[in-house]
This record gives structure tokens, C-alpha cells and sequence, in this order.
């Protein structure tokens, strides 16, 4: 049975950092295509960041160069390294395996299993 358990999230003023985990049982992270989205009261859930099964890695706009996606093979862990956090991304967070097809990495449908979440907010 898979399962995916998100922690780390937490409160934190502008310009911190937080480091994102998502432990996960059930399978091996190794070699599977494993993503992070967030979801901000009244929005839509939206990507983050991928890491596909060959390790490449593709990241939102508006995380690129201040958020890094990352696997622990040995601990069997998913990673988000978040730094110089914003107001905006005051978000539940979540990560999310398995690739149903390739391609389109924001669309939600991708992904067949997802964890519960973890809160971040970030205060100006």
C-alpha cells in the first residue's frame, strides 16, 4: 500500500527558508516520478516542482532558482529545500507519485497518489 506523509511545514517570516519532506512506504522513490503542488486558500492546486524517474527536475516559474526538489533513495524520502520564502508562497503543500502518463507535469491527474499536506506560511 502506498503511502505518502508530508511534514515540515511550519511558520516562517519573509526571506527564511523551510525544508519539505514527504516520506514514503509502499514502494521506492528511486525510480518513480514524484512531484510537489500547493494550494492556497480560494486558488487552484498548482505545481511546484517535479523530479521524474531518471532524476531531470522542472520547477514552477515562480520557485525557480529559491526552491530545490530532491530524493533520498537511502531513506526513501522526498525532499522540498524552499529559500527566500515570500508572502506568496503561503500555501498548503503536497507531494504527490506515481505518473500516469508522461508530460504535463502541473496537471493534477498525472499524479496516482498524493499525501495529506503540510501548512506553510509565510509572514511579511
Amino acid at each position: 500500500q502506498v503511502q505518502l506523509v508530508e511534514s515540515g511545514g511550519g511558520s516562517v517570516q519573509a526571506g527564511g527558508s523551510l525544508r519539505l519532506s514527504c516520506a514514503a512506504s509502499g514502494y521506492t522513490v528511486s525510480s518513480v516520478c514524484m512531484a510537489w503542488f500547493r494550494q492556497a486558500p480560494g486558488k487552484e492546486r498548482e505545481g511546484v516542482a517535479v523530479i521524474d524517474g531518471d532524476g531531470s527536475t522542472t520547477y514552477a516559474s515562480s520557485v525557480k532558482g529559491r526552491f530545490t526538489i530532491s530524493k533520498d533513495n537511502a531513506k526513501n524520502i522526498l525532499y522540498l529545500q524552499m529559500h527566500s520564502l515570500l508572502p506568496e508562497d503561503t500555501a498548503m503543500y503536497y507531494c504527490a507519485a506515481f505518473c500516469r502518463f508522461s508530460g504535463g507535469w502541473t496537471d493534477r491527474t498525472r499524479y496516482a497518489y498524493w499525501g495529506q499536506g503540510t501548512q506553510v506560511t509565510v509572514s511579511s
